[in-house]
């Protein structure tokens, strides 16, 4: 099967800024209490059972689901990203992966966490990779997605990004709107049950939206 060309992009990218991104990102969650309060619901809603943090990166959301007592593995496209986790993480599994190829069996997941990590998936292919998420979480299984949505004018429209973390990269992101991608969800057979946006915060140039859904 060919590879899209988004998904070669967007491991190069990742690939290069997987170090930086690591030492930069690694006390943001320490100051987010409104992620930290959804990441706990989203623990406790699951309870027992494999879990799987889609798009890990460094694995720092990874790392606090398993201090809340989860089984939870990290799966990412980039490998240089999985080899950081695995060297600051040694006790959590990592593997390289892709969100429309997941190697779980079907129903085999309590919970998925795709923590900003369809944000590089252009829009048509969203339903492709809701579809794997369904596949392999069980029945009653639960999703919490991260991500940022659109301002005025700018809905599934991509953003080009040209510089990050300290290197220049060539990778688009989209911003997308909650109630689109609760529809494409539903579609999938994973209804939304809770809905949160917030506003703009520090840097941050978009709302970020948070969903919670169940299989």
């Amino acid at each position: 099967m060919v590879e899209p060309p988004h998904v070669a992009e967007t491991r190069t990218a990742y690939d290069t800024v997987a170090a930086d991104y690591a030492d930069l990102l690694k006390g943001a969650l320490a100051e987010a209490p409104l992620e930290r309060a959804l990441l706990g619901a989203f623990a406790e809603l699951v309870g027992d059972g494999a879990v799987a943090d889609v798009g890990c990166g460094p694995g720092r959301i990874t790392t606090h689901l398993a201090g809340l007592g989860l089984d939870v593995r990290g799966v990412d496209l980039s490998p240089r990203m999985v080899a950081v986790a695995r060297r600051l993480y040694p006790e959590i599994p990592f593997e390289v992966g892709t969100m429309t190829g997941l190697a779980f069996p079907d129903g085999a997941l309590a919970g998925l966490v795709a923590w900003y990590s369809a944000i590089h998936t252009p829009p048509k292919r969203l339903p492709l990779v809701f579809a794997e998420f369904a596949r392999v979480l069980r029945p009653g299984g639960h999703l919490l997605m991260a991500f940022q949505a659109p301002v005025e004018g700018d809905d599934f429209e991509p953003r080009r990004i040209e510089r990050a973390y300290g290197h220049a990269l060539a990778l688009d992101a989209y911003r997308l709107p909650p109630d689109r991608v609760a529809d494409l969800l539903a579609a999938a057979g994973v209804e939304v049950t809770t809905r949160v946006v917030r506003r703009p915060e520090s840097q941050e140039k978009s709302p970020q939206a948070y969903l919670m859904a169940r299989r």
